[in-house]
C-alpha cells in the first residue's frame, strides 16, 4: 500500500481517537431503555430537526433540568450579569481591594464603588477588566478621595499574614499589621455609614502591648460614633462552597434612623461540595487551563493520595525521608495534615494565597494534579465570567486565595443596606458582649453568637 495513503489514515484515526477522549472527560453515558414506537418517533423527529438522536435527546434532558425549580441556583449565579452602576443607590469605599471580591458582591447588592485601591498591580489589572477604574499604589502615599456625598459604607480587608497562623504572626510589629491604623483614619476622614473589617482568625487572639488588637480596633471605632459587633464567619454556611473562617467587624453609625447590625444567618445546604462546584467545568472555560507547575516530589506524593485521603494514607516505606522523620513524632509535629485530597463528597478546604500543595487541599478529587485557576475561584464563589489577569499563575492564585469570597461579601451588603434602611436586625439572644466573651476565656467558634462591643473597661 502507498505510504502516503496511510499516513493520513492514521492520523485521522489518532485525531478522532483524542476528540473521543476529550468528548468522555466531559460528558456522561445515560442509557434510556423505550419501547420501538417511541423510538421511531424519537428518529423522525430527530430527522425533522436535522440533528442526531443523541443530540436531541441530550439537548433536552438539559432543558428539562436546567427549568427544574428542585436545584438550588448555585452560589455564584447571583453574579450572572453584573448590576449596572447605575442601579445602585448606595455609595462604597473599597480598601486593601484585591481583584474585587467585596466590591463584587457589594456592586450586586446595590452599593456603587466610588473608589477603591490595591498595592498589586495583577490584581488591579483584574479589577480592571471585570469592574472597573482602580488606584493601583501603596495606601500610606494615597489620601482619602473627596466625596460629594455622604459614604455609605467603607471596607477594608487589611493584610492577613501578620495575624496568621499559617502567616509571621508579627502582628503589628510586621509593617503590614498597622495598615488597620491607615483604614481608620480614611473612616475619620471620609465618615462613612457604615465601616466593614475583614482578617483571619488569628486576629482574635492576637495582644498588643495592653490588650487584644480586636478590643482596640472596636475601641476606636466606638470613639468615632460606631455601634460595633463581630463574628468568626464560616464561608460555607453562607453560600459559599468552602470551609474559610475569617473574623468580620462591623461598624454602623450610632443614630437613630440606623437599625442594629447582626450578621446573616447560617444556611445549610447540600451542594457545596465539589462535585457540585467544580466537575462540571467544560475545558474551554476562562481560566480553566491554568495550573500551576510542582516539583517532580510534589507530584510524585500528591499522586500516591487517594480520594478523600492525605499523606497519611501513603503506605510508610513511599513517603520521602523528610516526611518519614515526621511520621515517626506526629505529637512533635502536631499531627499535620498534608497532601489533602478532598473527596468530590465534601466542601473544599481553604483555598489560601500560598497555594502550597503540602500545607492546603489543593488537589483535585479524581485527576492527578491540583486545582486549576478556574476551579478555586469557583470555590470562592466568583461567578465563570470573573477572569483573572496578571503576569502568572501564581500571581492569579494568590489573587483569588486573598479575596473575600464574593458571595459571602453579598450576604453581609445585604445585611448591611437592611440596617441603613433603618431596620432593627440585632436580637440580645443571638449575641455576647465583649465582657461576656473575654470572660468565657475560650476562642470563638464560627457557631457562636455574634459579639456586641461596649466600652466598658474589664
Amino acid at each position: 500500500m502507498n505510504q502516503s495513503l496511510v499516513e493520513p489514515k492514521v492520523e485521522r484515526t489518532a485525531a478522532i481517537r483524542k476528540c473521543q477522549s476529550e468528548r468522555r472527560k466531559r460528558l456522561k453515558t445515560l442509557t434510556i431503555e423505550v419501547d420501538k414506537e417511541t423510538h421511531a418517533k424519537i428518529k423522525m423527529l430527530a430527522e425533522m430537526k436535522q440533528t442526531t438522536l443523541q443530540a436531541l435527546i441530550s439537548n433536552n434532558l438539559k432543558s428539562m433540568v436546567d427549568a427544574s425549580s428542585d436545584f438550588p441556583p448555585r452560589p455564584w449565579s447571583v453574579f450572572d450579569s453584573l448590576r449596572d452602576e447605575s442601579e445602585c443607590k448606595r455609595t462604597h469605599v473599597s480598601l486593601f481591594s484585591g481583584c474585587g471580591g467585596v466590591d463584587l458582591g457589594f456592586r450586586q447588592a446595590g452599593f456603587r464603588t466610588v473608589f477603591s485601591n490595591d498595592i498589586d498591580p495583577d490584581a488591579c489589572s483584574t479589577y480592571r477588566a471585570n469592574l472597573g477604574e482602580i488606584v493601583n499604589g501603596d495606601i500610606h502615599t494615597i489620601t482619602p478621595p473627596k466625596l460629594t456625598e455622604k459614604l455609605d459604607v467603607l471596607t477594608a480587608g487589611f493584610p492577613c499574614q501578620p495575624f496568621s497562623n499559617a502567616g509571621s504572626r508579627k502582628g503589628t510589629k510586621d509593617e503590614r499589621g498597622t495598615l488597620y491604623q491607615t483604614a481608620l483614619k480614611f473612616i475619620e476622614e471620609l465618615k462613612p455609614r457604615a465601616v466593614v473589617f475583614e482578617n483571619v482568625r488569628g486576629l482574635l487572639s492576637f495582644k498588643t502591648e495592653e490588650k487584644l488588637l480586636i478590643e482596640e480596633i472596636c475601641e476606636h471605632l466606638d470613639s468615632l460614633g460606631y455601634d460595633v459587633v463581630f463574628s468568626l464567619v464560616d464561608a460555607s454556611k453562607h453560600n459559599v462552597p468552602q470551609k474559610r473562617l475569617r473574623v468580620f467587624i462591623v461598624g454602623i453609625e450610632r443614630n437613630e434612623n440606623r437599625g442594629k447590625f447582626s450578621f446573616p444567618a447560617a444556611v445549610e445546604r447540600d451542594d457545596l461540595s465539589l462535585k457540585h462546584t467544580i466537575l462540571d467545568l467544560e475545558p474551554n472555560a476562562l481560566n480553566q487551563s491554568e495550573l500551576m507547575q510542582l516539583n517532580p516530589q510534589a507530584i510524585s506524593i500528591g499522586s500516591m493520595v487517594p480520594e478523600g485521603g492525605s499523606w497519611k494514607s501513603i503506605p510508610y516505606e513511599k513517603l520521602p525521608e523528610r516526611l518519614k522523620k515526621i511520621a515517626d513524632n506526629m505529637r512533635k509535629y502536631r499531627w499535620p495534615n498534608f497532601y489533602r485530597r478532598f473527596h468530590r463528597d465534601e466542601i473544599a478546604g481553604t483555598i489560601t494565597a500560598a497555594f502550597k500543595p503540602e500545607n492546603a487541599g489543593v488537589w483535585h478529587p479524581i485527576e492527578q494534579r491540583v486545582f486549576s485557576v478556574r476551579e478555586i475561584a469557583r470555590i470562592q464563589s466568583f461567578p465563570d465570567w470573573f477572569g483573572f489577569e496578571g503576569k502568572s499563575i501564581k500571581s492569579k492564585y494568590q489573587q483569588i486565595g486573598n479575596a473575600v469570597p464574593p458571595r459571602l461579601a453579598y450576604e453581609l451588603a445585604l445585611q448591611i443596606n437592611k440596617c441603613l434602611s433603618g431596620e432593627d436586625i440585632q436580637s440580645e439572644t443571638d449575641s455576647l458582649t465583649f465582657e461576656q466573651f473575654v470572660n468565657t476565656g475560650k476562642p470563638l467558634r464560627a457557631c457562636d453568637r455574634d459579639v456586641v462591643f461596649s466600652p466598658k473597661k474589664i
